[in-house]
């Protein structure tokens, strides 16, 4: 299964929304093999399995800048924030997008193997972005280190040409004698 579906194909359909990395619910729905208005249903009869922090309705700001952002949603969207069904192809209310939780919670409701293998796929997807982002935490953590040390040798290499400085400036000329009668 992983060879039908590399990580990178999971990696790019997962978006940063309200600070949390999630996955649509049609893009969720194509992987597992469902229309998604089979998986919203399922989701729908098990709602005390999805707490707002496994799941949640897109509004309709998030909606128009995943569209802008991405080009992924083509859905035309009222005023009300309810999706135009004019032509009878687009949803009707703005999409579901689960988190990791969600995301694992899913398996537990939809049961077939296909369902499973993608499961796997796609928590292993979620531990290597967070696996990412904590080398690159790490690597920023060193940069800064070593800025503040570069910054630190800055002012001693400042203060060695000051030295320097001070060293090849002629010394000060010492008043000289007056010569002859004082009165």
């Amino acid at each position: 299964m992983n060879a039908i579906m590399p990580h990178e194909v999971i990696e790019s359909k997962i978006y940063l929304i309200r600070g949390c990395k999630v996955m649509l619910d049609k893009e969720l729905a194509k992987l597992y093999g469902v229309p998604t208005k089979r998986l919203n249903e399922q989701v729908r009869r098990n709602m005390r399995r999805f707490p707002h922090d496994f799941m949640f309705q897109l509004t309709r700001a998030e909606v128009e800048s995943l569209r802008s952002q991405f080009a992924t949603l083509n859905e035309p969207i009222d005023k009300k924030g309810v999706m135009d069904s004019k032509r009878g192809k687009h949803q009707k209310y703005p999409p579901y997008v689960f988190t990791e939780q969600g995301v694992a919670m899913l398996s537990s409701i939809l049961n077939s193997e296909r369902a499973v293998q993608v499961n796997i796929i796609i928590m292993r997807t979620f531990v290597k972005l967070r696996e990412i982002l904590l080398t690159h935490k790490e690597l920023a953590q060193k940069l800064t280190e070593l800025e503040n040390k570069i910054e630190k040798h800055d002012g001693e290499i400042q203060a060695i040409f000051e030295a320097i400085r001070q060293l090849m400036a002629p010394p000060p000329e010492k008043p000289k004698p007056r010569i002859g009668f004082r009165p």
